[in-house]
């Protein structure tokens, strides 16, 4: 049902795109500017209050219709529509995928299994507004009576990088007398260095797990109960934890009060959770009624891309850029750089969407794929990474493309700052474009007084290859609405992505083999069992590591 017929890369879509590929490494983008002075015009989305401009590309008319015909051929309409219906797209776990349904503000009903889940979502979110609203205004206390000020997530993967990300990035929007920590790795160092910050009396934790097994968060809020029993004894569990889970047995015997156990479904991957109770720690900071707005965001995202022409379409587009470089060009990364500090997180955000989705190499029928499916995704907030890793960008051997994304106005516009930072971002899409020429070097150095055998030494040094892509995404300001617009946007372009390489986006089977090794090798580093089974590399290892920690 949901596999295609023939591999796609055995299609004549595919063939007609390597063929076109070819062609345009032949062709210089400057070029095509010179060439046509509405390019930009051309290759550019306004949607809301979102600029995409794409006219930085590999592309020309002939490749873009090329690309938009690979999607056609994938069916990629026929997908979206599946996923928005309900329709147990994620194949391997025989589960919807309706993270939509979470932001669907228009409340129409979306069935799975022929129920109706709106009633139950709705349900949830108002549960949320409920607590938040009460934690925020004082009327949920802790175990002294005191307001509680600090708020600690404990989760990790989709239950802590989601919610940070939203949480660092709508920071402006924090009630002045809450303060956010999250606790995910399960070093000791992570989960000391918080709890040295925080008192007893004004901690609120908020555990995140479907199961409420995940041996990392659980290892972490064992920790934390035990630091709150010291300080405030036994009764204090049930007013300083609450909980983000479906095992109602395990919190209870955690000793938190069931009635504050918020619940989210197995339709919803931990990727794609923020959207649901694992945001509770949002709604806390920013207030229910920002975290409704960034809903609000991501639901008219959800109905872009359901209903935009293809060719107009932002996260469709996006995605066949990504499969144009990753499959016809060769290239295996792609970097992510905000130009807004409050950005910082999304790319190791983006890391684990685009990675955990798609790093995979088994399609939806069953066979391996014989192409490559996903990119390594890196980045970091402009204009710190330009003194990073724009080196290897600008003139390394490898073509590394890049989204730019920018607010036009800071949250914190203070003299000249946000201007430099505008000049900076827009320099380096069109410097990876134009590049500079050998000659272009040369004038320069001349222009410079340097000697004839200096600007021969030097001209190869100075000079950049240019025709380096970057997509450049422009915002007004980054406010909640448009949090939830541009992380909806790149949900869309990894499934986009997932259908046309034919794999399952929302499963993550890939993270389960080492921690069972893990749970296997933890009782041979206490000396409680015999490591006897693994590698010599292994054993030594356990051995070694046994012998210094005695």
């Amino acid at each position: 049902m949901f596999g295609l017929k023939k591999e796609i890369n055995k299609g004549r879509s595919w063939k007609r795109l390597e063929k076109q590929a070819k062609r345009m490494r032949k062709i210089e983008m400057r070029d095509m500017f010179d060439k046509d002075l509405k390019r930009a015009e051309k290759y550019s989305i306004k949607f809301d209050n979102m600029l995409l401009d794409f006219s930085k590309n590999l592309i020309d008319d002939k490749s873009f219709s090329a690309l938009l015909k690979l999607a056609k051929d994938a069916k990629v309409a026929e997908r979206i529509e599946q996923m928005f219906a309900g329709n147990k797209i994620n194949t391997t776990e025989n589960r919807a995928v309706l993270h939509v349904a979470l932001r669907n503000k228009d409340n129409h009903p979306i069935y799975v299994d022929g129920k109706d889940v709106m009633p139950e979502i709705n349900r949830v979110l108002a549960k949320i507004k409920n607590f938040s609203e009460a934690v925020r205004l004082g009327k949920f206390v802790g175990h002294s009576g005191k307001k509680l000020t600090h708020i600690v997530n404990i989760g990790i993967g989709g239950s802590d990088l989601g919610p940070k990300m939203a949480s660092e990035a709508l920071k402006k929007y924090w009630a002045k007398d809450i303060q956010c920590y999250f606790m995910s790795n399960i070093d000791g160092t992570a989960c000391v260095e918080i709890l040295n910050k925080l008192d007893p009396e004004t901690t609120l934790f908020i555990v995140c797990s479907k199961t409420f097994t995940t041996i990392e968060t659980l290892t972490n809020a064992k920790t934390c109960r035990r630091w709150l029993v010291d300080a405030l004894g036994e009764p204090a569990v049930a007013k300083h934890f609450v909980a983000v889970s479906t095992n109602v047995e395990e919190v209870a015997k955690f000793g938190i009060d069931t009635e504050n156990m918020f619940e989210f479904w197995d339709f919803v991957g931990g990727r794609y959770s923020m959207w649901s109770a694992i945001g509770l720690v949002i709604a806390i900071a920013i207030g229910y009624e920002n975290f409704e707005k960034m809903l609000s965001g991501a639901y008219a995202v959800d109905k872009h891309f359901k209903t935009a022409e293809p060719a107009k379409n932002i996260p469709l587009v996006l995605a066949l850029l990504s499969i144009w470089y990753n499959n016809f060009f060769g290239i295996r990364s792609h970097a992510v750089i905000p130009y807004d500090q409050y950005l910082c997180y999304l790319p190791a955000y983006l890391q684990q969407l685009v990675m955990e989705s798609n790093g995979k190499l088994v399609g939806r029928d069953n066979k391996f794929v014989r192409y490559q499916t996903a990119p390594v995704i890196f980045g970091g907030a402009g204009t710190d990474v330009q003194h990073s890793f724009f080196q290897m960008i600008h003139q390394g051997t490898s073509m590394v493309p890049c989204d730019f994304i920018v607010p036009a106005i800071s949250h914190n516009e203070i003299g000249e700052h946000h201007e430099i930072l505008l000049a900076n971002v827009l320099a380096q899409s069109e410097a990876l474009m134009k590049g500079k020429t050998m000659s272009e070097a040369a004038a320069e150095l001349k222009a410079a007084g340097k000697s004839k055998e200096e600007i021969t030494r030097l001209k190869k040094y100075k000079s950049f290859k240019g025709n380096r892509p970057s997509n450049i995404m422009v915002f007004k300001k980054i406010d909640p609405y448009t949090l939830g617009m541009l992380v909806a946007v790149y949900e869309h372009k990894t499934f986009v992505e997932g259908v046309i390489w034919n794999i399952n986006s929302f499963d993550q089977m890939g993270v389960e083999l080492g921690k069972q090794m893990a749970l296997k090798i933890l009782p041979e580093l206490q000396g409680s069992r015999d490591g006897s089974k693994h590698d010599s590399s292994t054993k030594a290892l356990i051995s070694y590591i046994r012998r210094l920690r005695r």
